[in-house]
């Protein structure tokens, strides 16, 4: 789901359905911390990394136009949410990427 920033029941029937759920840089706002719960809870296999740009810049370029490049921002700081090294977080993501978008492609 897009730029995910909806409520747990959402989050629960979206995924109980075989969607994934999309963190952008709102989640990297200090307000969020019910949207990083939500997001903690969901099975790492169904997370994906965006920017929504030119929207939504993730902290430390808040209120900026928002880029491609922050999109490293919103990982590095996804990957606490799972207590996860930045690279693994990648990777996990890139691989969930790959296996939604060969489904799409099929």
């Amino acid at each position: 789901m897009h730029c995910f920033t909806s409520g747990r029941a959402l989050a629960e029937t979206a995924l109980s359905l075989g969607f994934y759920l999309s963190i952008s840089g709102i989640a990297t706002f200090r307000s969020a911390g019910d949207l990083r719960a939500i997001f903690a809870d969901a099975p790492l296999d169904r997370i994906l990394v965006e920017t929504d740009s030119p929207y939504l810049a993730p902290q430390p370029h808040r209120g900026k136009r928002n880029e491609p490049a922050f999109v490293a921002d919103t990982a590095r700081f996804a990957a606490a949410i799972w207590d996860l090294e930045p690279e693994d977080f990648a990777a996990r993501t890139s691989a969930n990427f790959d296996r939604l978008f060969a489904r799409a492609a099929a």
